[in-house]
C-alpha cells in the first residue's frame, strides 16, 4: 500500500493541514520527537496556523535516535493521529514540521538553527529525567552523564540543558536576542525549573552570558495533558484503515486536550488559543492539579495494573474495586491543591475517572510506571510533605508508594534511571519493615519522609 506523503490522495472526510505548507517557514525548534510532542504541541501549532497563519513551522530534533527523524522524512514531515472515543475513530494529517534532525547525527545544522533569528521559540518534551536536575540542590547534576559533558565540552553539547546554552552564546555573539524556552515536561514550575538549570550551566561557562540570558530571556511555564499511549502495529492498521495508505508514525489519542501557558515571549508566538490553549498569568496551579491529580492517579493505577497483571490502565478501572481506589485518590488530592481559575475540580475529577476507563485507548501499565523515582517527588512526595507539615496523616499518598513498592517486589525489576539501587534494595528486604531498605536509598525519599516514622509505618501497610 502506498505510503503517506506529501503526494498522497487522501479521503475528503480526513482533516488535514488547511494552509500552504510550501510557504511555512521555521520560526519553532522541538526537542524531543516523541509521541506526546506529536499528539499535543503540534496539533496545536497546526490549529493555530489553520486559523492564523504565521512562520511557525516546527523544526523537529531528536536529541538520540535516528529512528522517528528517518520515519518523518520518509513522509515529508506528515503523520496521522486517530482520537479514539466512544462514538467514533477520527483521524487527522498533522503537517506543521517543517524539517527533521536527529542530533546524534547532525549537532552542527541543530546549532546552526539554534543560532538563527527565526527561531523565536523551543519547545520541549525529553522528560523529567534528561534535564539532570540534581533532586538536593535543585541545580544541575553533575554527574549527570549529558550535564557533565555539557560542561566539559560546551561547544558540543550532548544534553537539553547544554544545546539551550551554547544556541543562546552564539545568538548572543551575533548581537541577536535570545529564544523563547518554553518546556512541556511534566515538572512543577517547569520554566522556572528550566531557567535555573539554563543560568547554572552559563554561570559557570561564562557569568556574563548568565547575566544576559537572565535579563533578556524568556522561559514561560506551561502544563499539558493528553493521554498518548505508545504506538501498535494495531495503531498502524487502524491508520491505515482510516487513510487508506500506510503511516509509519501514526498514534491514537484520547478527544481531551489541554495545554496552559504562562504569555511571557521573547519575540512573538502562534495563536495557540486558536486551537483551544489557554494563556494564563501563572501556570503552577493548572501544572500542580494535572501532576497531583492526574498524574499521580496514573501511577496508582499503573502499579495496581502490575500487582493484579492487567495490562492497561483501562483493564485497572474495569476493577470496580481498584477504579474505587483511583476515585479516594483522587479525593484526598484536592484539598492539597491550590485554586485553579476558571476550573471546576469535581467535573475535572469525573473527567478524569472517564479519560483512565476509556476502552479505546491502550495505556499500557509498564509505560506509565516508567522512571517513577523521577515522577514520585512532584506527585506524591511533596503533597505527603505538606500534609505532615499540617498534622495529617497523609495516608492516601503513602498508599501510592506502598502499592510502588509492592509492584517493584512482584515484577522484579523496573524501568528507572535508579534501576539498580531499586533493585538492591528489593534483594534486602526485611520483613519486619519492608520500606526500611528502599528509605536508605540515597537521596531517593527526602528527609521529613524518612524521619516521619508514622507515614512510613503506612507505607509498609501497603506493601503486604
Amino acid at each position: 500500500m502506498e505510503q503517506l506523503s506529501a503526494k498522497t490522495a487522501l479521503p475528503p472526510h480526513i482533516a488535514r493541514p488547511a494552509y500552504d505548507r510550501a510557504q511555512l517557514k521555521p520560526g519553532i525548534m522541538h526537542i524531543g520527537l516523541g509521541a506526546f510532542h506529536r499528539a499535543h504541541q503540534a496539533v496545536y501549532t497546526q490549529r493555530a496556523l489553520n486559523e492564523a497563519f504565521g512562520p511557525w513551522g516546527i523544526v523537529a530534533v531528536n536529541l538520540r535516535s535516528p529512528e522517528p527523524v528517518e520515519a518523518l522524512a520518509a513522509q515529508d514531515g506528515l503523520y496521522s493521529i486517530t482520537t479514539r472515543g466512544a462514538a467514533e475513530d477520527r483521524s487527522e494529517v498533522i503537517g506543521a514540521t517543517v524539517d527533521w534532525i536527529c542530533a546524534a547525527q547532525d549537532r552542527q545544522k541543530v546549532l546552526d538553527y539554534l543560532a538563527n533569528p527565526d527561531i523565536r521559540i523551543v519547545t520541549l518534551t525529553v522528560s523529567e529525567k534528561a534535564y539532570g536536575l540534581h533532586p538536593a540542590t535543585g541545580g544541575l547534576d553533575p554527574d549527570h552523564p549529558s550535564v557533565s559533558s555539557d560542561l566539559a565540552h560546551p561547544h558540543q553539547p550532548v544534553g537539553p540543558v547544554g544545546y539551550l546554552v551554547e544556541g543562546l552564546a552564539l545568538r548572543r555573539a551575533a548581537g541577536l536576542k535570545p529564544f523563547t524556552v518554553l518546556c512541556c515536561d511534566n515538572l512543577p514550575a517547569n520554566g522556572h525549573v528550566v531557567r535555573r538549570l539554563v543560568l547554572d550551566m552559563a554561570e559557570r561557562r561564562d557569568p556574563a552570558l548568565a547575566r544576559w540570558i537572565a535579563e533578556e530571556g524568556a522561559f514561560p511555564c506551561s502544563m499539558v495533558d493528553r493521554i498518548v499511549p505508545a504506538a501498535t502495529a494495531a495503531t498502524r492498521e487502524r491508520a491505515e484503515g482510516l487513510l487508506g495508505v500506510t503511516d509509519a508514525l501514526a498514534l491514537d489519542t484520547e478527544p481531551f486536550i489541554q495545554w496552559v501557558i504562562e504569555d511571557h515571549f521573547v519575540s512573538g508566538r502562534p495563536q495557540w488559543e486558536a486551537g483551544g490553549a489557554i494563556f494564563a498569568k501563572a501556570a503552577e496551579p493548572y501544572e500542580k492539579m494535572k501532576l497531583r491529580l492526574l498524574n499521580g492517579t496514573h501511577t496508582l493505577l499503573a502499579h495496581l495494573g502490575i500487582i493484579h497483571d492487567l495490562e492497561c490502565t483501562r483493564d485497572v478501572m474495569a476493577v470496580p474495586e481498584l477504579a474505587a481506589e483511583a476515585r479516594r485518590h483522587l479525593d484526598a488530592t484536592v484539598p492539597t491543591l491550590d485554586p485553579v481559575p476558571g476550573i471546576d475540580l469535581d467535573f475535572y475529577m469525573n473527567q478524569l475517572m472517564e479519560r483512565f476507563a476509556n476502552p479505546t485507548i491502550a495505556h499500557r501499565c509498564v509505560q506509565i510506571a516508567l522512571d517513577t523515582t523521577q515522577k514520585a517527588p512532584q506527585r506524591l512526595f511533596t503533597p505527603s510533605i505538606e500534609i505532615l507539615a499540617k498534622g495529617g496523616d497523609a495516608a492516601a499518598f503513602a498508599h501510592v508508594v506502598g502499592i510502588w513498592l509492592k509492584a517493584v517486589l512482584k515484577r522484579g525489576d523496573c524501568d528507572d534511571p535508579r534501576r539498580a539501587d531499586i533493585l538492591e534494595a528489593a534483594r534486602n528486604i526485611n520483613p519486619a519493615d519492608p520500606s526500611a531498605s528502599f528509605f536508605a536509598i540515597p537521596g531517593l525519599f527526602p528527609p521529613e519522609l524518612v524521619a516521619a516514622r508514622g507515614w512510613r509505618d503506612l507505607v509498609n501497610a501497603n506493601m503486604a
